[in-house]
């Protein structure tokens, strides 16, 4: 159920609702990482019309992350299960309850956007080899 601080139509309730069903997560964590897509997409414009399921969302670090929309996987998760694993793409969907488009959007979202991608998987490894 949507939060009682929350005032949605009743037809918009209903699909968040499913969409959160489908996900296989709480309506309250459907609605916000659509909020956190949208306030990224307002605030940082990053979008590719290219790729219509990646998104970009305000990462912890206070950065952009591109995420599967609809959804809180980011794309360099998909990417480095992919490199790591040697996972077919329908392999990757089954482990992460997606759909096979979905995990070929996120590694053709790659390829275009690879600079950036690679640039935020060092961060991140560096920082786990840092706290080990």
């Amino acid at each position: 159920m949507v939060p009682n601080s929350i005032n949605l139509p009743l037809h918009l309730q209903q699909e968040a609702e499913q969409w959160a069903a489908n996900q296989g997560i709480p309506v309250e964590q459907f609605i916000l990482w659509a909020v956190a897509e949208k306030v990224a997409a307002l605030k940082y414009q990053f979008n590719d019309s290219a790729f219509p399921g990646i998104a970009y969302r305000q990462g912890a670090s206070g950065r952009p992350v591109a995420v599967i929309r609809g959804t809180g996987i980011r794309v360099q998760t998909i990417v480095i299960a992919a490199n790591q694993w040697e996972l077919a793409p329908e392999q990757l969907a089954a482990e992460y309850g997606l759909k096979e488009t979905q995990i070929q959007e996120a590694l053709a979202f790659y390829v275009t956007h690879q600079s950036e991608l690679d640039t935020a998987i060092a961060a991140e490894e560096a920082l786990a080899t840092a706290d080990a």
